[in-house]
Order: structure tokens, then sequence, then C-alpha cells
């Protein structure tokens, strides 16, 4: 592997600042190659693609599936190795990799680009550059990252973009749009989205840094993947009343990354152009600068991903306002229409109720009633606080879960998702409390809602992180750091789910603090519905001004684009996200290319397929085959797929192989009773 640093700068050379003629070129300032202003320096490697390589980290299809691999000093991990886990931890992360789930035949890296399945470990050859982009305060600090695989052809160029998922960090797309477009001989333009592997440590005051090490904040200066907005004097005394807190970016960079979700994929995209005119153009004849080679105009540039990276992904479409986005393939998009009554969904027929709901209002509203669904009998606190408070209704266990459902399912959940709510519960929670700081902008030390993020040990008390687990975080973490953690709770700061609220006393799983989000959401108080006052009724107004800047317009601007969902989502339901983005979509733009894939017994997660395999089937599947459809669309205008259900067939068990007969093509003419129809602002789903 060979280690390069390509030249860095803040935008055009002076030459093509000056009088061309005087700098001997005859070229005009646009046609020569220029690095964007808010890149940083731009690190290289190469991969030969037999001892390490873009796609696996080396690994390999055997290797992805097998064991976590060992480093050689936990305690000093190196850049390599961290990548290395990094890859393999996302990787597994979106997919499912058990072969009888299809790992290996209907996906993978030893599934080439045509579907084929090969014999071989699926290592794809190439060079990986990754950069920040930053607005000069180092507080940003987002990971942009552009993998060029060896088979890529100048003369056939494409660009796919892989925004992470979640909240994780660079990698976070590696084997969902990443591995497609490295097969395809596609650049892949990925970006962590301002949120990704930002774990901060008071005690130590130490940060991760780009390539994955760790060193302390004051050395790290704008060097750092982040560091909260504490002074020295700050950091000390909450150390001092807050042992073993911790802070991570996406909650506590009280920056709203996500307002930023397209402008950063755009850039990513951006960042692509410039490292391929860099590496195919050539040299204008003053050597200052390269000639542009790749633009828009013979690159074929598709934004994609999955989940919030998917949401990017169509942000950054209806944000490209230079045409480097030729079309959007993607899946299970959490996107957030703003508000409209001007378009209806329907099911059946019948009219969906408020579709197009933000995130923070059903996730906080999930966060109250999945835990109740997943309580058993001596341990349904949460279920009794409910009913206490008005909020419940059921004489029995039984009953109070009953009601629960349906009250999700009033809420915009469809029944499909009734036998995944359980198994959602802590999700929503992660959710709900790393969503309100994001939103509101609040720093770590507000504990909002009397929450913090901490390790716990078995009692649910805070604890450390190990030197080891510090060392390795930026490979071992999701984007969400430690457990959700209730200061408020009756005998001191607990794990939330062991947290006793001081309102009635009740091991409730911290059901206050979980009020007081849902409060948040609404500007209401959540048992009485009266407004809000003083600090809470502010912090409201800060969290709903959060929620307005990250709403999508549904304008893609004529771009073709492909949107697959799973019916089953329980964590993005399709009433509040894909289905009111296409009825928003057909309410600003009308005549539309956008083209909306609903996949049944399909979820958010796609391991549930080995978990649950009598109900779910994976989703990654319609990723691929959306982004081969986008593709034969831009390159040979073959037609986009109508609109349709897509019926699947789920297997018996998880010792059952599943084929293409549990997960069917999308129809070039689909079944009547198949197809989702959008006349005027009606957008039609059948049963």
């Amino acid at each position: 592997m060979q280690m390069t640093i390509t030249r860095a700068g803040t935008g055009a050379s002076l030459c093509t600042l000056l009088a061309l003629a005087a700098c001997g070129s005859n070229h005009a300032p646009e046609e020569l190659n220029q690095m964007p202003g808010y890149l940083g320096t731009i690190t290289r490697a190469d991969y030969d693609g037999k001892t390490n390589d873009l796609l696996t980290a080396g690994l390999g299809k055997t290797g992805l599936a097998g064991a976590t691999p060992a480093y050689a000093n936990v305690e000093q991990p190196t850049p390599l190795e961290l990548r290395r886990n990094a890859i393999y931890a996302n990787y597994r992360a979106v997919l499912d990799i058990a072969a009888n789930s299809g790992y290996g035949t209907l996906y993978g890296p030893n599934v080439d680009a045509s579907g084929n399945v090969g014999t071989g470990e699926g290592l794809v050859a190439g060079s990986e550059y990754i950069a920040y982009a930053d607005d000069g305060s180092g507080k940003k600090n987002v990971t942009l990252m552009v993998q060029v695989p060896a088979s890529f052809d100048p003369d056939h160029a494409c660009i796919v973009t892989g925004t992470s998922s979640g909240s994780r960090g660079i990698y976070g797309a590696i084997g969902s749009s990443g591995e497609w477009g490295l097969k395809k001989g596609c650049a892949v333009a990925y970006a962590d989205k301002g949120s990704g592997t930002g774990l901060y440590v008071f005690e130590d005051d130490s940060v991760n840094l780009q390539n994955g090490l760790r060193a302390g904040r004051v050395a790290a200066s704008k060097s750092a993947l982040f560091a909260p907005d504490l002074s020295d004097a700050e950091r000390l005394a909450w150390v001092g009343s807050n042992p073993n807190r911790i802070a991570f970016k996406h909650a506590h960079s009280q920056q709203n990354p996500e307002k930023d979700w397209g402008k950063v994929t755009l850039q990513a995209v951006e960042m692509a152009y410039y490292v391929l005119n860099e590496r195919y153009g050539v040299l204008a004849r003053d050597g200052s600068a390269r000639v542009v080679r790749l633009t828009p105009k013979n690159t074929i540039t598709i934004a994609s991903s999955i989940s919030n990276g998917a949401g990017s992904a169509l942000l950054a479409a209806e944000q490209d306002s230079k045409g480097l986005i030729g079309g959007v393939a993607v899946s299970e998009p959490q996107i957030q229409p703003a508000a409209s009554s001007a378009y209806t969904v329907r099911q059946g027929g019948a009219a969906v109720a408020n579709p197009g709901r933000a995130l923070f209002d059903y996730a906080t509203y999930a966060a109250l009633y999945q835990p109740c669904i997943a309580s058993v009998a001596g341990n349904a606190g949460r279920c009794t606080a409910l009913v206490a408070k008005g909020l419940l209704n059921g004489a029995d266990l039984a009953a109070q879960q009953a009601d629960a459902r349906q009250r999700l399912r009033a809420y915009g959940w469809l029944v499909d998702s009734d036998p995944l709510q359980a198994a959602h519960a802590g999700t929503n929670i992660l959710v709900a409390v790393t969503y309100a700081y994001a939103y509101g902008k609040f720093s770590v030390a507000d504990k909002v809602c009397g929450f913090t993020f901490a390790q716990t040990d078995g009692g649910g008390n805070p604890i450390a992180f190990t030197s080891a687990q510090k060392a390795v975080s930026f490979a071992a973490q999701n984007g969400i750091l430690g457990n959700v953690v209730y200061e408020n709770s009756v005998g001191g700061a607990r794990v939330y789910t062991a947290g006793v609220s001081p309102s009635n006393s009740l091991a409730d799983q911290s059901l206050d603090g979980f009020l007081c989000l849902r409060s948040l959401a609404t500007g209401r108080d959540t048992v009485s519905g009266a407004n809000l006052q003083g600090t809470l009724a502010a912090q409201s107004v800060r969290v709903r001004a959060g929620m307005a800047e990250v709403a999508a317009s549904g304008k893609l601007n004529g771009k073709p684009a492909i949107i697959v969902h799973g019916r089953s989502d329980t964590l993005i339901p399709v009433n509040h996200a894909s289905r009111a983005y296409v009825g928003l979509n057909a309410a600003v733009e009308g005549n539309s290319q956008l083209r909306y894939i609903e996949v049944t017994n399909a979820n958010h997660f796609d391991s549930f397929s080995s978990a649950l395999p009598t109900l779910i089937v994976p989703l990654h599947v319609y990723l691929n085959r959306a982004l081969d459809a986008m593709y034969a669309h831009l390159h040979a205008k073959q037609a986009l797929p109508p609109s349709q259900v897509v019926r699947t067939v789920t297997r018996a068990d998880a010792s059952t192989l599943i084929t293409n007969v549990n997960v069917p093509a999308i129809a070039a003419t689909p079944a009547p009773g198949n197809v989702i129809g959008v006349t005027g602002t009606v957008v039609d789903i059948p049963n």
C-alpha cells in the first residue's frame, strides 16, 4: 500500500485568477481543475486488491462473515487495523451476512455487478482519498471520502454517492451503495454527514482523529473529528459532578448536522470530480493545473444510500443547482417532507391520516409506547405508568399492549409493523434523545429532559470507558455512543431502562424523561395538553426550529429517481417518509420522474431476515435492483420501472435458503393489483 498526499489548497490556483495569457495557458478558468475551497488536505491510499482492498479491507467475503478481526495490540491499534475493523463492523451492520439469507448468492463481495455468483473473495483494488470539509472553524469537519476502483474507466465514467446511514462514520455505506458502485467500476463519493465516529471523553479530554487514532483535544486542535464547545474549566466542573459521561458528534456538536446532509452529499460529489480530474485530466500547458476531463455531461452520477444516507441523497438532488446528479436510487430513506395538506395518500382506497410526520414527532411517540409492548409479566412498569397518566387503557398487560399497538397504528404505523414494535423500543429511545440534542443544538451540559449518555454497568450506573475501548472506538462505534442515562431517576442517575420517574416512583423506564421529550416535539405538556412554560417552552422552540431546518421540499427538479421502502419498516414508517414524499413531490412538481417501489415483508434492518425469517426478507436486494434500473436508464435510456408493490415470499425458517422466488424482480409491467398510482396529488397504494 502506498500513502501519498495530493496537493492541498483553498480554491483556484493563482494562475486561474490572473490573465490567462500571462500564465501561458489557453484554457478558461472553468476548464481547469480547481480544489473546492472547503476541502482540507487530501490523503490517498492505494490498495492492491490482494493483501488489502477498498470493499473488504482485505477480509474478503469469508472474512466479513467471520469473527471480528483481532488487533495486534488492542491498546495501540494502527490506522490500518482501525480501517479494517470499521469496514467489517459497518458492512455487517447494514447487511445480513447469513448464507441462507442471501449473502454470497444474492449479494456480497463475490456477486458481480451483473448478479453472477463467483467463487472468489471479491476484493476490489483501487485508491481511497479522504479529506475534511470544513468552514475554517474546525467544528464541522465533515469527513468526505472517494474510492476509485482500478476498474474505473474515464471513457465510461460513473459516480455513486454513499452518504452514511444512521449516525455512522465514513464507512457507513460501504456495504450498500458503496459495494454496488465499486463492483460497477464507479467511483464512490462518501460523506459521514457531520455525525460519524466522534467519541469525546471528558476525563482525559480525548478525541478521535480522521484516521481513527485517539489524541488529546488540545493536541488535535482543528483535526479532531469532534470536541464539545466547552472551556477547560467547564470540562473539569462537568467531570467533577458528572463522572464517566461522554459526548458524541451527532448529538452534541451544536451544529444540527442534518440540515447540511444534502449539502455535504453534493460536496462529496464535487470532491469526486476533483479527484478524478486530478487523476485522469491532462496538465494545462503552463503546468499549473489539470484540464477538466470529467463533468456531469460525460459522467453518470447516481445519488444513493440507505436510511439517513438515502434521505441525504434526496436532499442533495433537491439542492443540486449545478447539475451534478443525474439520478437517484435509494432505499428506506429517512426523509422528512415539509408539512403540507396539498396531497393525499391512500391505501386500499382509505385515506391515511396525517402522512408525513417529522422524525422527532413519531420517534418520541414510539418511545412512549414501544417499551410497553416490549414488557413482560412482572416487569411492566411502563405500561402501568402510562395507564396512571391517562395515556393508555387496559385492565391487564395483554390489553394494555394491544392498546399501545393500536395507538401506534393510529399514528401512522402499518399493521405490518406490529410484530416488530417490541424489537424497536431501544432504537427509538436512542433516536429520541440524540435528535433532541441535535435539533435544539444543545450542549452536552444542558442535560435535556434529564438525559445524558454513558457506558453503564450491570446495575445501570455510569462507568468509564477502558483505554482499549477508547482506542478502538473509531471502528466499534455506530455514531451513537454509550447508553441513555436518566439523571433524574429516584435514587440517582441510572441507565434509562432502570430509571424510576419522580412523578410516580415507579420503575417505568424513565417515563418522565420521555414525556418531556414528547412535549418538546409538540410544544404542549404530554399529559395535561397545556402549553409549555419557561425553560421547556424555550427548549421546544429550539427543537422545532431544528426540525424545520431539515424539512424536504419534495422538488427533485425533474431528476429521475427510484425510492424503495419496506412496508414493514418500523423505524421509518412508510406513511411518514416515502409515501408522503411521493405525495409532496406530486404536489410541487406535477409531471415527475419519481418512481416508488414498496416491498412487502421488508423492514429497516436486514438482520431481521435471519432472526425473523417467517416475517422478513432482505430489502438490500431491491436497492441493488433500483441502482441497476437507474444506471440502465441513464446509460441506455431504458424506461424506469413503474411505481408498484413488490410482493415477496417469506421463508419457513432460517435454515431455508432464500432465492429469487422469495424476492421477485421489480416488474416492468406490474399486475394491476400491484400498481401504485399517482393521479394529480393523490397517491394510491394497493393493499
